[in-house]
């Protein structure tokens, strides 16, 4: 999209007194993303915290390595997905500890991208590639 039509999209937005239109994220989580965003859904964690969060809840399927966990971390941050805490959750805690915390937009995102695999599952279910659950 041009210069011109993004300028021209805002006019007539504008003249028609329409919202503007939500910003588009600056990418599309991966699925590491989403595990990281999900681990912090739960509960405020440091990084190994989340390394094993990650691995606990997919059953060892996902192991992120630390190289690949504090990228995703610098990006979220990045993109306002988390913050940082300041404070810390025990005066005992190793003080070299960073803990992160999921934002409302973060949570708005993690939520999205979740609705947006149900609907794909139910897709593949729809298709018979998946079986469908049996209630317990």
């Amino acid at each position: 999209m041009a210069y011109n039509d993004i300028v021209r999209d805002d006019v007539i937005r504008k003249a028609k007194r329409m919202p503007p239109k939500a910003p588009e994220p600056a990418a599309p989580l991966t699925p590491a993303m989403f595990h990281v965003l999900l681990a912090l859904a739960g509960d405020d964690l440091h990084g190994y915290a989340i390394l094993k969060e990650v691995e606990l809840r997919t059953a060892g399927e996902v192991k992120l390595s630390t190289g690949t966990l504090y990228g995703i971390i610098k990006r979220l941050l990045n993109d306002g997905l988390i913050i940082e805490r300041r404070a810390r959750p025990s005066a005992h805690d190793d003080e070299r500890r960073r803990y992160y915390r999921l934002t409302p937009k973060g949570r708005e995102v993690a939520a999205t991208e979740a609705e947006r695999l149900e609907k794909v599952v139910a897709l593949a279910r729809s298709r018979h590639l998946l079986k469908r659950t049996q209630p317990a």
